[in-house]
């Protein structure tokens, strides 16, 4: 394959977006363990998006962009807000607390399936043969991930598939996000402005919603609290979110979600180094097929619609 013949998804300026992406996202999971039985979890979720909006709408203003959406910009900046920084983190605080982290993670993988079909229906973006057959062999090693964390997960059965609803209900949440972000609309407005703007939104529902339901906001004295609040607002979020998005607009919504093909298999390998998770015959041949299969998709080229 020459070079101008390579598909954009192995080019750098996509797979190093890409990493950063997947290696932040896959220390997440940790870290938010660390945000919950302190706070209600839509508390620690609107703490997180004021923050990364803050810093979305500085880092805006720095680069001069003015932020000026018209009411299809504020519409489509709400739509955002709603899916993916609303319903998709509420969805996925509360998953762990009736699963574990990495099972959580192992089953957000799953991502790319709604991904491809919505793109599919919405966008009329087809999946080659090599991005479908990478992708069997994703979903076969992401299902031997998850028969392994099902295995040393603790709880019960309902613990299990209350925890397994919350994550499925994510996905599907992120999912319309991802595919808004594919639109001509996503186009029209400068990324970090608008990001921000929906990140603000999603805080001020978030926020709405906690007082609603759990009452007034809870302030913890824990500095290991706030640093999670600040990283995962920061990093996790006002920095990965913009390169994420990027990324699915070059080379579509099915091949960005792999990112959450190896983000299981990142936090497993911090797992290992910070709480000392030990590998299974079973978890190291899901990790090799989502692998696989991840370097089968993204060297697919993107077929005519």
């Amino acid at each position: 394959m020459t070079a101008p013949d390579r598909p954009q998804s192995t080019r750098l300026a996509v797979l190093v977006p890409f990493g950063i992406v997947t290696v932040i996202w896959g220390s997440t999971w940790l870290v938010i363990v660390g945000q919950l039985g302190v706070v209600p979890p839509s508390w620690s979720v609107a703490y997180r998006f004021v923050v990364a909006g803050v810093a979305m709408l500085a880092w805006a203003a720095w680069r001069g962009e003015l932020v000026r959406l018209d009411a299809r910009g504020w519409a489509f900046a709400l739509a955002l807000a709603v899916g993916q920084f609303v319903l998709n983190f509420n969805f996925v605080y509360r998953a762990e607390s009736y699963i574990t982290s990495g099972l959580v993670a192992v089953v957000f993988a799953l991502l790319l399936v709604p991904n491809a079909v919505f793109a599919r229906i919405f966008l009329g973006q087809r999946m080659g043969v090599q991005l479908l057959v990478g992708s069997g062999i994703a979903i076969v090693g992401v299902a031997l991930l998850f028969l392994h964390e099902v295995r040393t997960s603790p709880g019960g059965t309902a613990a299990l598939m209350t925890g397994l609803g919350f994550t499925l209900a994510g996905i599907l949440s992120a999912s319309s996000a991802n595919i808004l972000q594919g639109t001509a609309t996503a186009k029209r407005y400068p990324m970090i402005g608008t990001l921000g703007v929906a990140m603000l939104i999603g805080a001020a529902i978030d926020a709405a919603y906690a007082w609603a339901t759990t009452g007034p906001p809870v302030f913890p004295a824990s500095p290991a609290y706030w640093a999670g609040v600040l990283y995962l607002g920061i990093a996790a979020s006002a920095i990965a979110f913009p390169l994420y998005f990027g990324v699915l607009r070059i080379i579509g919504p099915a091949k960005a979600a792999y990112s959450g093909v190896l983000v299981p298999v990142i936090a497993m390998l911090l797992s290992t180094l910070f709480e000392g998770y030990r590998w299974s015959l079973l978890a190291g041949a899901g990790a090799a097929l989502a692998m696989v299969g991840l370097v089968v998709a993204l060297r697919a080229r993107r077929p005519n619609r």
